[in-house]
């Protein structure tokens, strides 16, 4: 992943919802974030949209779903009209049954109305039940627009049977719930210790109550990436969250998000971002961005 291309977006000052629209330009440059989006297709003759390695030529109504850390891209749409919901990867992840559909659903990226005409009109009325209470500006907007967006989560897991073909058998987790909330419990471990001594994959294998062998294959199709590459990832949305705070030295960027030394963290740093750590606080925190 590039972590070059990834969109600063901090929902420590907005909360866990946002919404967008009326964007000028047709298009936006392949991107990612921590957060997530809903994307409500507005009426054109052209609405063209990239997620990862899949380009999607869609129609009015449809519905776009882009989870937290894809790489995407508008090629050429209509953003003026369009709904951009955007929501709070901690606030997905603070609910076991919301982790659990997103694991579920991590593949399923558009539902067209042509091919879900009923889900899809559920899923616009909620979606429109949303702007309406975003824009009227109350001030309980943030937790009524969290529960529609609950809703909206579940109204796609109640079509579950209806959406299952088109995702791939092998993107289908062959494990059962229980399985599923140990694999969520170590990755919470993980991000809450990240200075632990010991976060080797064996040891959170034995924290899991499974095999090694089991646990790294389990890993990958529920974080959808191998276990180091999981965990220096969540070691730099660390650190740059730390580089944010002012006074903190590189060092203890690098100590506090549990990197081992200052060459292995500028190592990791600018493989993934493509930048060094001190270039990273003078571009991006330094700037305001």
């Amino acid at each position: 992943m590039d972590y070059s291309n990834y969109e600063i977006y901090d929902f420590d000052h907005v909360g866990a919802f946002n919404m967008s629209t009326g964007f000028k330009e047709r298009s936006y440059q392949a991107h990612w974030h921590s957060y997530g989006e809903i994307l409500l297709v507005a009426p054109s003759e052209t609405n063209i949209y990239c997620i990862g390695k899949n380009t999607y030529e869609l129609d009015t109504d449809d519905i776009v779903i882009v989870w937290p850390m894809e790489m995407h891209s508008t090629v050429d749409a209509n953003r003026e009209d369009s709904l951009v919901i955007q929501f709070s990867n901690a606030f997905i992840n603070s609910l076991f049954d919301l982790r659990r559909i997103m694991h579920m659903y991590r593949n399923l990226h558009t539902v067209c109305v042509k091919s879900h005409p009923e889900l899809a009109a559920k899923l616009k009325d909620i979606i429109f039940q949303m702007r309406d209470i975003f824009v009227a500006e109350r001030s309980d907007r943030e937790i009524r627009c969290c529960m529609l967006l609950m809703e909206f989560m579940l109204t796609l897991y109640e079509y579950r049977k209806e959406l299952t073909p088109e995702l791939s058998e092998e993107d289908t987790p062959s494990f059962g719930g229980d399985v599923m909330k140990r694999m969520l419990m170590v990755t919470d471990y993980i991000k809450n210790n990240l200075t632990a001594d010991d976060l080797s994959q064996t040891a959170m294998a034995q924290m899991a109550g499974i095999s090694r062998e089991y646990f790294s294959r389990i890993f990958k199709n529920v974080t959808g990436m191998n276990y180091s590459k999981w965990l220096n990832m969540i070691r730099l949305e660390k650190a740059t969250a730390l580089l944010a705070e002012e006074g903190r030295t590189l060092t203890e960027v690098a100590m506090l998000s549990g990197f081992q030394s200052i060459p292995s963290f500028n190592r990791v740093f600018r493989e993934e971002k493509g930048m060094a750590p001190g270039e990273y606080r003078s571009l991006f925190v330094g700037s305001g961005k």
